[in-house]
């Protein structure tokens, strides 16, 4: 039995879907934690934590947090609900997937999540392996990385890149489409550190934000068009004999006809596609080319496009012409989840779904899957996520969820926009009532959390509530009734990782977190079909997309005027947060980036109210003019609640998807302008 005293100091680790992973401190009083701070002997997070984290306590013990399950008992959406226990909500649910399941097979069920809470048993454990077993629609999680993550795939065979406690000693650290100070503030820290030693920081991107400020050059680009610098790059570090042939030789496929692809893409072309200065352009490519160690850290708004994937495919090509990757603190990180990889298979247990083509629905589509599917979807179950506000298209979401014959479920803890369209809803324990592992992919670290609180009200965990629900449906004990401490054991064991292979859950309980075993730089041999970093791509090349790097310009969807980009603010975590009074407060409000003479030709000053629509929908957001984007651009940043009227930015964004992994194409949106007046 956990120890769970009413005081004390109890260790911790953040659950927030952020690289840093944090490892933290909790400090309780009178049975809740009051609390939060950072664990200065974490080797990369050093005791310091965000501002978010550290209003945390505010979050676990709001009486807002649901109690106990509730019913429907208004009109979608709502909040009109009435109590009722769990044995009343699980034979609900059981009846009326049964009937489903009869009447209509299984397909009819679509499980939907992400993650809201980065352990593994909550996020990919107990839940993927029910609806493996119950054969339901499989959802594609899509949402966030799987295009970037493909397209770093192809170059590097997986998640290996640059150990983040190395990059202290860069000398040059390009910060390329990430606002790290929001959203990866300890590669922030480290950076500060680097540039302590002599480094300079350039920071590459469509907006100027807080990490663009932070630069010593900042570097504005036209949206979706980051391939082609990278391109232009590498033209001139061929060209000026910057590249490092023999690691090319050595160590890469295809660098011969990378170097003769990259002939077109001169500065003066490049810069007519990106809007950089062509001599701009040669002088990012020569610091790169002559500094070492240099050090690339790639963000995630890279793949938000429609040639996403192709976009961080190409940048992860650079650290090989340059040879960086032989450095100490050079080379790039898109992601480092490789070394951390356990045995997913055996919690999820892909084997069981008897009908191997069971449909595949992207949660990018969830509105058209809602609304527009021959054989729709019945019944919605939602954990981890708050789709009505996150997904793509959300008028179209809020369609879907509208209807009265979808038989939605939402395991929570809070009464969030989605929970406010199901037909039940379940209380969800927080992470640190719960037994977890958790496996960073920025950092080497793994983490174990032991719970620290008691469950909040009738909270449930969400292996739990699958362990139940199994139960209800007469699933197999030997395959639902394992606890979570089985469950990591089965994690950590045939996984096959050398770099996790002598992690054990008793040392985990002990130590509270243990780095990967990492040997060199990278791994020796990569998982590609080479066993190196490959240039040219045949697995790319069969798959019909072309081999090498290259730029497609984005799909023109209409000929609005401007590009769109929905970015995150400092105060939110996607939508978690956002319902939050004091958070809302500090980011004051939802703001739109527009250059100078846009809004100089469109009557619109600094302060006004601006009406930002396209087919898809509208939202009202408040003007910040001048030069922190580039004409023809407009950013936005936050997900904000429906606390905060008219701000619903994925009202404006389309539900098709990237070149590569199925992946989210929010930045890649077109929408018109004017000045707003009541």
């Amino acid at each position: 039995m956990p120890d769970l005293r009413e005081d004390g100091l109890y260790p911790g680790v953040c659950p927030l879907d952020c690289p840093d992973q944090c490892s933290l401190l909790l400090h309780k009083a009178g049975g809740k934690i009051v609390k939060i701070e950072g664990d200065p002997e974490h080797p990369v997070t050093k005791g310091s934590i965000c501002h978010k984290v550290r209003r945390f306590p505010e979050r676990l013990n709001s009486e807002e947090r649901l109690k106990y399950p509730m019913k429907r008992t208004g009109p979608k959406p709502g909040k009109e609900f009435a109590r009722i226990s769990w044995d009343e909500a699980l034979s609900m649910i059981g009846t009326r997937w049964k009937k489903l399941i009869s009447q209509y097979g299984p397909e009819s069920i679509l499980p939907y999540s992400f993650y809201g809470n980065m352990g593994i048993l909550s996020a990919e454990g107990l839940d993927r392996r029910f609806f493996h077993y119950l054969g339901a629609s499989r959802l594609d999680r899509a949402i966030c990385n799987s295009a970037g993550s493909e397209g770093y795939r192809y170059t590097m065979g997986g998640s290996f890149g640059t150990d983040p406690e190395d990059t202290k000693e860069a000398k040059l650290i390009i910060f390329w489409g990430i606002n790290a100070v929001s959203t990866n503030m300890h590669q922030t820290s480290l950076a500060q550190a680097a540039r302590k030693n002599g480094a300079m920081i350039v920071t590459i991107d469509v907006h100027k934000n807080q990490t663009g400020r932070l630069a010593d050059w900042f570097i504005p680009i036209l949206p979706g068009t980051d391939s082609a610098l990278a391109l232009g790059m590498m033209h001139v570090l061929f060209k000026e004999n910057l590249a490092d042939r023999s690691f090319l030789a050595e160590h890469t496929v295809g660098y011969k006809e990378l170097e003769e692809h990259a002939k077109s893409y001169t500065p003066e072309k490049v810069s007519s596609i990106t809007g950089v200065p062509a001599g701009d352009i040669i002088k990012l490519a020569k610091l790169y080319g002559t500094t070492s160690p240099s050090f690339i850290r790639i963000g995630n708004g890279l793949q938000h496009h429609d040639n996403g994937g192709m976009n961080i495919r190409t940048i992860s090509c650079l650290p090989a012409v340059s040879g960086q990757w032989q450095v100490k603190g050079g080379g790039a990180i898109k992601g480092n989840s490789g070394y951390l990889s356990f045995n997913s298979q055996a919690l999820t247990r892909p084997d069981l779904l008897q009908k191997k083509d069971t449909r595949v629905i992207n949660m990018n589509q969830l509105g058209a899957a809602l609304t527009q599917l021959k054989e729709p979807v019945r019944s919605l179950f939602v954990y981890n996520s708050n789709p009505a506000i996150v997904a793509p298209e959300s008028t179209k979401v809020r369609k879907g969820l509208e209807r009265e014959d979808l038989f939605t479920v939402v395991h929570d803890l809070f009464l969030t926009e989605t929970a406010q369209y199901a037909d039940l809803i379940l209380p969800a324990s927080s992470s640190f009532e719960n037994l977890d592992f958790y496996t960073s992919y920025w950092h080497h670290y793994i983490h174990l959390q032991q719970p620290a609180l008691a469950k909040y009200g009738e909270a449930k965990s969400n292996p739990d509530v699958f362990r139940l629900l199994a139960k209800e449906m007469n699933f197999p004990e030997h395959l639902f009734g394992a606890s979570d401490e089985q469950l990591i054991n089965e994690a950590l064991e045939g996984h096959g990782n050398d770099c996790l292979k002598k992690v054990t859950f008793e040392e985990l309980k002990e130590k509270g977190f243990i780095k990967a075993d990492r040997k060199g730089f990278l791994p020796e041999k990569l998982p590609t079909p080479s066993g190196k970093i490959e240039l040219y791509s045949s697995t790319m090349e069969k798959k019909g997309f072309y081999p090498l790097p290259v730029h497609t310009p984005l799909l023109k969807e209409s000929d609005l005027p401007f590009l769109f980009v929905p970015g995150p603010n400092h105060q939110f975590l996607n939508s978690t947060f956002a319902e939050s009074n004091v958070h809302r407060k500090l980011e004051k409000e939802p703001k739109l980036h527009m250059h100078k003479q846009d809004a100089e030709k469109l009557g619109i000053a600094d302060g006004d109210s601006v009406k930002v629509w396209n087919s898809r929908g509208e939202c009202i957001l408040t003007a910040v003019i001048g030069e922190n984007v580039l004409q023809g651009v407009l950013v936005s940043q936050g997900l904000w609640s429906d606390q905060t009227p008219n701000a619903l930015v994925n009202a404006l964004t389309p539900d098709r998807l990237a070149d590569m992994g199925g992946g989210a194409v929010f930045f890649s949106g077109r929408v018109q302008a004017e000045k707003h007046t009541e």
